[in-house]
């Protein structure tokens, strides 16, 4: 027996051993993911009682319970442009990870030449001293790296991050939709509580003119009272238009975030103050970095730069592949049948960088330096996310505190307005005086409306802030 053929009983099990190696090779190059270190409050800057019930927990139709802002915001989240195109992205990015895992399995390709000529063979040039001839070429290719140094397990790594990171993403576009719509929602109302406030106004003071208008007529007056309550009644009155405009402005910006072509916006009754949440628990600033989206998707982001590093490192080793083919090659197309046409080969190749002046060096530094700027991203994010439940926390103290001193001093202007109109009508006061009231009325009851506008608002903008709000559905 030839020493060659002593040889052969031992391949099968140097390839099955490689094989066995390529798949016990757990070690991936570069480094293990780590969420960075956060010093993080024990409570929030503002928070009145601590505790680890969140509002943002609650699902939205518990916060919002008008039937029809749940109404409008199940319209938006169906309809929004900007909703649809974060689930395009989000499947675009779902595919790119398709895409990357597809280097774990090996790759298969076929390919398949017939040819006549003279001096060729495949259809490439080839000296066969000027004789025509067919030749045939039919073949199954496969090639397999093996993942020996973790290169394709990071790319698959960053690309299953990036594809998290836009669905989170997609979730913060959900999250700014649901506060968007129950702002302007909460704006329409406040604006049709002001519309109704000028109307009132409107009618006060034009009572006050038929007054003064009357007692002119029968001498008791003067027609400087008469005009100065024209020129009230004219001012109360040009309110009116600027309400309406900024009505119908807001109700194609809603529209807008409904999908729809700008129109009108059926609503309930202007009753904003009913709306308000009396207790709204913020829970643990540690909650955060759980639920609010962005600084999900900052962190996701920092995953998939982690892994990219250790794709720049794998690049520095050798890539080694399996490769086979199996098929039917002649040079005459007479033989192609035959058994000798038959074709099969399997091989290892190895390639690896010897000089690349600098390449892969600088792609190593520019992956450690986008680490580090997506360190630095999810950190700010998580600042600013401090910031945003701080901000509305305090804002809502402040505001309740205005608003418990507006309430008091619309309370006393409507008593004063009653009073100066009677003691005018007794002729125990003049013009000037149910004129002053009635001008400081107004202006009160608006800024009462606003401020519980405001005080809506702000419980939309903590209830953001805290990340509440993803379900789509009951």
């Amino acid at each position: 027996m030839s020493s060659d053929s002593k040889k052969l009983p031992l391949r099968p099990n140097a390839i099955a051993w490689l094989w066995v190696f390529a798949f016990l090779s757990g070690c991936a190059v570069g480094p293990n993911y780590k969420r960075p270190i956060i010093n993080s409050p024990a409570t929030f800057r503002g928070e009145t009682a601590a505790g680890e019930t969140s509002f943002g927990d609650l699902d939205w139709w518990t916060v919002y319970q008008d039937p029809i802002l749940q109404s409008l915001v199940r319209e938006a989240i169906t309809n929004n442009y900007d909703l649809l195109i974060a689930t395009a992205r989000v499947e675009q990015e779902r595919a790119l990870a398709v895409q990357a895992r597809s280097q774990f399995f090996p790759n298969l390709e076929y390919n398949g030449t017939i040819s006549r000529g003279r001096n060729e063979l495949f259809g490439s040039l080839f000296p066969n001293t000027g004789v025509t001839a067919s030749s045939a070429l039919v073949s199954l290719n496969t090639f397999w790296e093996l993942d020996l140094w973790g290169r394709i397990r990071r790319l698959n790594e960053a690309a299953r991050a990036r594809a998290l990171a836009s669905e989170d993403a997609r979730h913060g576009v959900m999250l700014t939709l649901l506060s968007d719509v129950a702002s302007d929602y909460f704006r329409l109302l406040e604006l049709d509580r002001e519309l109704e406030i000028d109307t009132r106004t409107t009618n006060s003071f034009g009572d006050s003119l038929n007054i003064f208008r009357q007692r002119m007529e029968g001498g008791t007056g003067s027609a400087l009272e008469t005009s100065r309550a024209e020129a009230a009644m004219a001012d109360a009155e040009s309110a009116t238009p600027f309400v309406l405009q900024e009505i119908a402005l807001t109700e194609n910006e809603l529209c807008i975030l409904l999908g729809r072509n700008p129109g009108p916006i059926d609503r309930s009754k202007p009753d904003i103050s009913g709306l308000l949440t009396p207790n709204v628990p913020v829970g643990l600033p540690s909650q955060l970095l759980e639920r609010r989206p962005d600084i999900r998707q900052a962190e996701q982001l920092l995953r998939a730069a982690n892994a990219d590093v250790g794709e720049s490192v794998a690049e520095f080793f050798p890539k080694i592949g399996l490769t086979a083919l199996l098929g039917r090659v002649s040079p005459e197309l007479s033989a192609f049948s035959l058994g000798s046409a038959n074709a099969w080969g399997m091989a290892a190749q190895t390639t690896g960088p010897i000089f690349e002046g600098g390449k892969l060096v600088g792609q190593y530094h520019q992956t450690k330096a986008a680490k580090e700027e997506a360190i630095l991203r999810y950190r700010r994010s998580i600042l600013f996310a401090l910031r945003d439940v701080s901000d509305a926390l305090i804002s809502r103290q402040r505001l309740a505190e205005i608003g418990d001193h507006q309430a008091t001093e619309v309370a006393s202007l409507e008593k004063a307005v009653k009073l100066a109109t009677e003691r005018y009508l007794a002729g125990k006061a003049n013009y000037y005086e149910v004129l002053e009231a009635q001008q400081q009325l107004f202006p009160a009851q608006l800024n009462l409306a606003r401020t519980q506008r405001d005080e809506q608002l702000v419980i939309v903008t903590l209830y953001k802030s805290l990340g509440g709000g993803w379900q789509e559905n009951r």
